[in-house]
């Protein structure tokens, strides 16, 4: 909403338009960390908090509350300019990149937010819809290229999916800031290319734990070192568990 207000106070004539889809419901773990108030148990995430910011906004441009899960055979970002997400498994991840693809033309960015317990990510990509053969070589790799393991579904596994109970189990496997650290460099980084039109890192490092961050310039040698490389024809994204199954 601040970012929201902010370009509408420069002169923007509509601001940002908001669709949020999830199918989650609050628990009494979200209390505490997220924007999330006892009333709000048992309620749908997306509606609660569309909701609550198009009142804080007078409804001057409603946002909208998609109660639903993705997909990978979703085709819900064909008029989006942006996707966001803010997961916390893999086979969701994949499911956005692979919404992006399902769109029937261009080139659509893809703004991911991931974190363990106390370090995370923020990364600007741009993904390219499967009905365009060749690929740009200056395009801005997505999480997807840099760091593969992460729309892996099958090592969801893997990791710890239980829920927390309560906000004092919740705050053992994850520090209390790392979300809101996160999401504050994601916002500045829209900030940027929102009000200045161009932007020098495309993403960022956090850690909490050592109170650093380190940043992702865009330079086509930084990707190489993730193993992106472009050849002018576009490639499709794999899980790497598909890959080492076809080997």
């Amino acid at each position: 909403m601040c970012l929201h207000r902010a370009m509408l106070a420069l002169g923007h004539p509509a601001g940002l338009h908001v669709t949020l889809i999830d199918d989650d419901v609050v628990s009494t773990a979200n209390i505490g960390r997220q924007a999330f108030y006892a009333c709000d148990v048992g309620a749908y995430k997306a509606s609660t908090l569309i909701n609550r910011a198009n009142m804080a906004m007078e409804f001057s441009l409603p946002w909208e509350a998609r109660v639903e899960r993705l997909t990978t055979k979703s085709n819900v970002f064909q008029s989006c300019d942006i996707a966001i997400g803010a997961v916390d498994n893999r086979a969701a991840r994949l499911a956005i990149l692979r919404g992006l693809e399902n769109t029937s033309w261009g080139i659509r960015y893809y703004l991911d937010l991931g974190n363990r317990a106390s370090d995370g990510q923020v990364v600007l990509g741009e993904v390219t819809c499967r009905n365009q053969k060749g690929d740009l070589k200056n395009r801005l790799p997505h999480i997807g290229e840099l760091f593969p393991e992460l729309i892996d579904k099958a090592k969801d596994k893997e990791d710890d999916g239980m829920p927390s109970c309560s906000l004092a189990e919740a705050l053992e496997k994850q520090s209390l800031f790392i979300n809101p650290a996160v999401s504050l460099f994601a916002s500045n980084l829209l900030w940027q290319l929102f009000t200045v039109g161009e932007i020098e890192h495309h993403g960022a490092f956090v850690n909490l734990e050592r109170m650093s961050v380190m940043p992702m310039a865009i330079d086509p040698e930084v990707w190489e070192r993730f193993g992106v490389s472009r050849t002018g024809k576009r490639k499709k994204v794999q899980q790497p568990s598909r890959l080492a199954e076809a080997v």
